[in-house]
């Protein structure tokens, strides 16, 4: 064997040593690591997440909470614009019927009295309640409640007579249906 070839043999004994199992021990131990560092991280990020979740989760109650008091808070309380609006009605009348009382005057108290009544018609205008003047026209069981009949040769059948209470509405609601007197066919003769 020449000199040339036993050194290539020793390199490839050497080499053969370098891959042997030892060399890849090493390996997987560097590789093991670098997965178990890498599944840590994951398992971090897994627990960062989770920990983001049970804050927005508690942020949604948190919100849901207050919206839902704010709600109860609105019903409680809706009324308040209009009972702010009907109070000076409320105060005027009292001092009519004051008025009235002291002076004896009833063409006052009765003066007094309308001008409330027209006070009160104006606020339930500014609260965009309208009421249903049905007075000479065709019955509408949308917009009236016939209290009763009554025979007329005047008017055609199924019309408003008379208004025994004004009925209300609000924009396209009926808040409360005009109370009326209705014609009727006359008894055939």
């Amino acid at each position: 064997m020449s000199d040339e070839e036993s050194e290539q043999l020793n390199n490839g004994e050497e080499a053969a040593e370098a891959a042997s199992p030892e060399g890849v021990v090493s390996d997987e131990s560097s590789s093991a690591s670098a997965v178990s560092s890498a599944e840590a991280a994951l398992r971090e990020q897994v627990s960062e997440l989770q920990d983001k979740l049970a804050r927005s989760w508690a942020d949604l109650e948190n919100y849901r909470r207050r919206v839902q008091k704010d709600q109860e808070q609105a019903r409680r309380y809706e009324s308040l614009r209009l009972l702010h609006d009907l109070l000076p009605g409320l105060d005027s009348l009292n001092r009519a019927i004051a008025t009235a009382e002291q002076t004896g005057d009833q063409a006052a108290l009765l003066e007094g009295i309308r001008m409330v009544s027209q006070q009160f018609r104006d606020t339930l205008r500014g609260h965009a309640a309208e009421p249903i003047e049905p007075k000479g026209q065709p019955f509408d069981p949308n917009l009236h409640e016939a209290l009763s009949q009554v025979p007329s040769a005047d008017h055609e059948p199924m019309t408003v007579l008379e208004v025994v209470e004004v009925g209300y509405r609000m924009h396209d609601r009926v808040v409360r249906p005009a109370r009326v007197i209705v014609t009727c066919a006359p008894p055939a003769e």
